[in-house]
């Protein structure tokens, strides 16, 4: 009797560490384009700002992020709607692929301001980690605290990569007057 509950013990335990991983790697994979916004929306800021907008814009992301990742957890739980979910994604992956007849693009340029960096940052990061939340809300299997865990763990690589980025922005792009 005392060797199963052990055994219990170690598989839920086992199982934990393996959501946590699986939360981890699923917020890195899905995080490279958040990465690459983060650096174009801070590299049109003088130097003294750029790091100062990454690292708050960043806050600001994580606490949305994490807000709507916990919202999705919860909602989750509600039968039947991952099958609307679905059928939800089934239309905007329809509409994505549809031709759209004003044949206009989307691109916008950098911020130039600090709190424009980081209102573009949370913004673009709210909306375009709508994957890694459902991604991450997923492996969480209901377990709010493997949710927060994982999005501390793997953010600040998240905001590692997007330094590199901008520096390789800054490196092979014309400097701005900006930069004296």
């Amino acid at each position: 009797h005392v060797r199963s509950r052990r055994q219990r013990q170690m598989c839920i335990r086992d199982s934990w560490w393996t959501a946590l991983a699986a939360i981890i790697v699923i917020d890195l994979v899905l995080a490279g384009d958040n990465a690459i916004v983060i650096a174009l929306a801070a590299r049109s800021l003088p130097k003294n700002l750029q790091r100062q907008a990454i690292i708050w814009g960043t806050v600001g992301a994580i606490t949305v992020r994490t807000a709507m990742t916990l919202v999705v957890v919860w909602l989750l739980q509600i039968p039947g709607l991952m099958l609307v979910g679905g059928l939800g994604l089934i239309w905007i992956a329809y509409k994505l692929l549809a031709d759209d007849p004003s044949g206009e693009d989307a691109h916008g340029t950098g911020a130039n301001t600090f709190w424009g960096a980081m209102k573009t940052i949370i913004v673009a990061d709210a909306l375009m980690g709508i994957d890694n939340v459902l991604g991450v809300a997923g492996a969480a299997h209901g377990s709010f605290d493997l949710v927060v865990i994982g999005l501390l763990i793997s953010v600040p690589i998240v905001v590692f990569g997007s330094t590199l980025v901008l520096k390789l922005c800054l490196l092979y792009t014309s400097p701005s007057p900006r930069d004296s």
